[in-house]
């Protein structure tokens, strides 16, 4: 099975071989639960999204991420940050590629929809805000959720 594997200011990372453009969305319901998925490459939770295509604008991408990850079509409604430190190697022991970390991650309402698990996720929940820093993630997906739950008003940019 292919695997994501993310390394963050380790001497035995791969070197990046490629840059790619991709959105992660921080959707909420009605009641301010997150929307989490439990990531099929490695097992960890995060926030959906996924690289932006040729010809699709950012909104568009994060809209078909959630949706194609989650089952769940969401609204976008606002900017947590970016996220572009080249000390976090994403590497895909699939192609080997090592990808330089670049993501944008937007804020997003749910408009319909039932959490439904896809090819890329093996769950997909609802989870009270209080409830998410205690699952198992990345280091940057904690940094990326961590921003949103501290809720400063102004994009973290980095």
């Amino acid at each position: 099975m292919a695997r994501r594997i993310d390394f963050y200011d380790d001497p035995n990372a791969p070197k990046p071989n490629s840059l790619v453009p991709s959105v992660n969305v921080v959707v909420t319901n009605d009641a301010g639960d997150l929307l989490m998925i439990r990531r099929s490459d490695n097992g960890n939770w995060a926030v959906p999204g996924g690289a932006i295509d040729l010809g699709e604008s950012l909104p568009q991408a994060a809209v078909r991420e959630t949706l194609e990850e989650t089952g769940i079509l969401c609204e976008i409604t606002g900017l947590v940050g970016t996220y572009t430190d080249p000390k976090h190697v994403i590497l895909y022991t699939s192609n080997g590629e090592a990808r330089q970390e670049f993501s944008i991650v937007l804020t997003a309402r749910a408009i319909s929809g039932e959490p439904t698990p896809s090819s890329e996720s093996t769950e997909v929940r609802w989870m009270p805000r209080d409830q998410v820093k205690g699952l198992p993630m990345d280091r940057s997906m904690r940094l990326r959720i961590g921003h949103y739950l501290t809720g400063s008003g102004l994009p973290y940019i980095g």
